[in-house]
């Protein structure tokens, strides 16, 4: 398997039903050119969430983070933007 490769939705459905009919994830893994630890993180995502997509299998504190960085950066953004401002302003009251 090449880093990075990319399997449809349909072909882990597949592997995760071959898993569930008996099949051992090492024997999948082999016959299909994957590895054994994407066959078990395909099945425990098929059984939490039915969903394969990783945004849909986050945790909520993982949930959280991604939105308290993303707010943490745009309020870095103002941030700069009203020192820039304050810079020019200053500059303007001494001319």
């Amino acid at each position: 398997m090449a880093k990075g490769t990319r399997y449809t939705d349909e072909f882990k459905r597949q592997i995760v039903n071959l898993y569930d009919s008996g099949r051992s994830a090492y024997k999948l893994a082999k016959e299909f050119d994957i590895s054994a630890p994407s066959v078990y993180k395909w099945v425990k995502e098929s059984k939490t969430t039915g969903s394969f997509k990783t945004v849909d299998n986050l945790t909520e504190e993982q949930k959280e983070l991604i939105r308290l960085r993303k707010k943490n950066a745009e309020l870095e953004m103002e941030n700069d933007i009203l020192k820039q401002a304050a810079l020019i302003m200053g500059r303007k009251s001494k001319s």
